[in-house]
């Protein structure tokens, strides 16, 4: 595990149990109630992504600074979403966005949003998550592919994102074998429309296949938001009950 750099809040440097990694609430504007009950103190919180204008913005935004180091204050890491376009944004135009989230918002890491997953790319991310850890020391960063990738990106990041999409696929889907040579608190799961009367599978799930940090949502993009991930899921207490009661494991 040559790039674990960190332990998140809550959890012994021996043993990580399952938390969340919220992959971006909505615009604090917009979703208030949901940034602050991120911040509330014991909810288990792998990280918190904020992406304040598909990216950090032009300038820095009074709103998401709040945010932000309400988050920080409760010990939970903030990461700051960079898009990788696939793999085609040049390295220069990330660089700038990781200054700005490092210099306006304190961000503890980065999020690359459609991080390509072949082997051709590998290069290129190697590079720019090298670029990256010489901005921050001890930067904790995810790799959002959505899907396994190829099995070098593994030795360049903290976690990978192996699973990204609906509970109708979700409940289907596989482990990649080379991911058990890895342990789970290197790999997320992000769910949408997952039925509350599916949580307990899902949640089985995410343990048989090694994923230690998810986000489960009914949500599915319909509820007057962007997307399925800008609100908290409908069974937010329950779920953290679950997860906090070790009900997961």
């Amino acid at each position: 595990m040559p790039y674990l750099t960190s332990t998140p809040a809550g959890t012994s440097g021996t043993e990580i149990r399952t938390g969340f990694g919220a992959p971006g609430c909505a615009h604090p504007l917009l979703a208030g109630a949901e940034w602050a009950e991120l911040a509330r103190p014991g909810t288990p919180l792998h990280w918190v992504v904020l992406n304040v204008a598909d990216g950090p913005g032009i300038q820095p935004d009074p709103h998401c600074l709040e945010a932000a180091g309400r988050l920080r204050n409760a010990g939970v890491r903030v990461l700051g979403r960079l898009d990788a376009a696939h793999g085609a944004r040049p390295l220069a135009e990330l660089i700038t966005d990781a200054r700005r989230y490092l210099e306006w918002y304190r961000a503890d890491g980065f999020f690359l949003e459609h991080c390509p997953a072949d082997r051709a790319t590998l290069p290129e991310i190697r590079r720019a998550t090298g670029a990256l850890r010489a901005l921050h020391d001890g930067a904790h960063i995810v790799l959002g592919h959505g899907i396994h990738p190829y099995p070098g990106y593994a030795e360049n990041a903290d976690q990978l994102v192996t699973f990204r999409g609906p509970w109708s696929d979700y409940r289907w889907s596989q482990a990649a074998e080379w991911t058990a040579d890895y342990p789970p608190e290197r790999f997320c799961h992000l769910v949408h429309g997952l039925p509350r009367s599916h949580l307990d599978e899902a949640l089985r799930i995410a343990r048989w296949q090694g994923a230690a940090t998810i986000w489960f949502t009914d949500r599915t993009g319909r509820e007057g938001f962007a997307d399925p991930w800008e609100s908290l899921p409908g069974y937010w207490d329950e779920i953290i009950s679950r997860i906090g009661t070790g009900v997961s494991e």
